[in-house]
């Protein structure tokens, strides 16, 4: 008999593990702390360069916006709750709020 644990047995427990912590930081936000939901958006844009013979160089010549911005999946409180859905966010700050009395 071996003392080894099984690793994906230890990484399922593991991921229990910070699910539960996830649920619980959303659920029970800490009243003393600043909550804000925010997250991180990033719109693509074609640039292109005109070559600068004298200089050696790459001059930017225009650009154009190639997609629109769209909402993130994932947001995160000020508080530093992170890796949130939207449901879970409007969870999080209802929890917020209730508790501080706003």
């Amino acid at each position: 008999m071996s003392d080894e644990r099984d690793p994906e047995a230890t990484l399922d427990e593991w991921k229990e593990t910070m699910q539960a912590e996830h649920a619980q930081a959303i659920a029970n936000p800490d009243p003393d702390e600043n909550h804000r939901i925010e997250g991180v958006a990033q719109v693509s844009h074609r640039v292109t360069f005109e070559y600068d013979p004298d200089s050696d160089s790459l001059e930017r010549e225009a650009v154009e916006q190639v997609d629109e911005l769209t909402d993130p999946e994932l947001l995160s409180c000020a508080c530093d709750v992170r890796g949130m859905t939207p449901e879970e966010a409007r969870e999080h700050i209802r929890a917020a709020r209730e508790g501080s009395g706003d």
